[in-house]
């Protein structure tokens, strides 16, 4: 039985994207395969679930993969996470379907 992935977007405007992009690679690299460097990022979760972050000086864009009946659920959880680091600015999440 294959599951509908979907894929969604998300553009954070936010100077300290890199930042955000590292600490969320760093968080989560003790429970899933993880690569970064300064200006992008991949975490590769179980079950078909993907984020993939690229920073910009102007902004986080965020890819997000994942089964239909879980996406807003993963939406909510980087949203979390991200706005946790990011707990000196406040940030917007408007999330888009790919």
């Amino acid at each position: 039985m294959s599951q509908t992935v979907i894929l969604s977007t998300c553009r954070v405007a936010t100077a300290h994207g890199s930042r955000y992009l590292q600490q969320l690679c760093k968080h989560w690299a003790h429970k899933f395969e993880v690569e970064f460097d300064a200006s992008r990022g991949r975490i590769a979760m179980p079950e078909d679930r993907t984020v993939t972050l690229t920073a910009t000086p102007e902004a986080l864009e965020i890819w997000l993969e994942a089964p239909e009946e879980t996406t807003a659920h993963m939406r909510h959880i980087v949203d979390s996470h991200i706005a946790r680091f990011a707990f000196r600015e406040e940030l917007a999440f408007d999330w888009q379907p790919a």
